[in-house]
């Protein structure tokens, strides 16, 4: 049984597809507060399996403890928390009690119930303003955000906990752009109130939910003057988690693994793919650089090819397609239905 935290979310809800699709039982832990639970439904119609789901928030030590125990959970994905750059400089408290305070209420509830595997779901932000490119495990490590800081402290939190007990099995995956959406249109990601990221506001214009696309800023260091990203498919990203786990099984350590395909694409090349996937024109405007983006940011994935024997198998017009088709069949998300 794998207990997953903040499973009805994007990236949550499609790593269930794979964990179920591999023969894992699954509960999910949740508070719905950027998610609904129509996505777990929809995992139970394209697996066929059926998955437990137990409402509750990280921050509340004693359910949290309550619910590991009532899973019989041998492991668990830690996906809850915060994840918007902008909400966090605006916002830096809300930021550090979700995610780091959740987490240490997650881990003492871990330990209460003696469950010692962790995948942690980190993200790029803790390399801050790249220093070389690409992006390896050694880059040092800063952040330019409250979000990412939440995510360096809960890094360091981790190693320190393996640390002082060599027996956890710990994951530390560094995300890159998750994209895309499942191939069967069901699930993807659907943001509450005004998208944070690029992708899901590119198809919300093409559905004609939105006017136009803002550009943030047209004069970086780069091919066309946009900003570059590592775009990864969130069903690639899935797949890497159910490789973090499976090597988990087999080695007592405490792993750092960037996940990203190693390409970086400009916000003009995405908008092109995605035109070219929905047969749509995005309009768009040019609006000065945000404070704290970075001109450039992809990943190397040689860590993961190696430890893992993962990589990224799907292409950015793979991403563009599926979440076309998720967004073309799902106009408003999940409230459609």
């Amino acid at each position: 049984m794998i207990f997953i935290t903040g499973g009805a979310g994007f990236i949550g809800s499609h790593t269930c597809v794979e964990l179920l699709a591999a023969g894992f039982s699954v509960t999910v832990f949740d508070n719905l507060s950027n998610s609904q639970p129509e996505a777990l439904t929809r995992v139970r119609q394209i697996t066929g399996a059926e998955l437990d789901f137990i409402q509750g928030d990280i921050r509340d030590r004693s359910s949290l403890e309550a619910a590991l125990r009532q899973s019989k959970a041998r492991a668990v994905i830690h996906f809850a928390g915060l994840k918007a750059v902008g909400e966090s400089v605006e916002h830096p408290l809300s930021y550090y009690d979700n995610n780091v305070t959740g987490t240490v209420h997650l881990l003492q509830a871990m330990q209460a119930c003696g469950i010692k595997t962790l995948v942690f779901s980190s993200s790029a932000t803790v390399y801050g303003t790249p220093q070389y490119l690409p992006l390896n495990e050694a880059h040092p490590l800063s952040s330019t955000n409250p979000y990412g800081q939440t995510k360096l402290v809960i890094e360091n939190m981790l190693r320190g906990l393996y640390r002082s007990d060599p027996t956890w099995r710990i994951s530390i995956l560094r995300y890159f752009n998750p994209v895309g959406a499942h191939a069967s249109g069901l699930i993807g990601e659907a943001p509450q109130g005004t998208p944070n990221n690029l992708l899901p506001y590119v198809a919300q214009v093409a559905v004609g939910r939105r006017e136009f696309l803002s550009i943030w800023g047209n004069d970086y260091d780069t091919p066309d003057g946009t900003g570059v990203r590592d775009y990864i498919h969130v069903v690639d990203l899935a797949l890497g988690h159910l490789a973090a786990l499976r090597h988990l099984e087999s080695h007592a350590q405490c792993c750092t693994v960037n996940l990203g395909t190693g390409i970086g694409y400009s916000v003009l090349e995405v908008v092109r793919a995605f035109e070219h996937a929905s047969g749509k024109t995005i309009p768009f405007k040019y609006l000065p650089r945000r404070a704290g983006d970075v001109a450039s940011c992809y990943a190397d994935p040689t860590h993961a090819r190696e430890l893992l024997g993962w990589q990224a198998q799907r292409d950015l017009a793979t991403m563009c397609q599926d979440a076309w088709q998720w967004q073309s069949k799902n106009p408003n998300g999940y409230s459609d239905h």
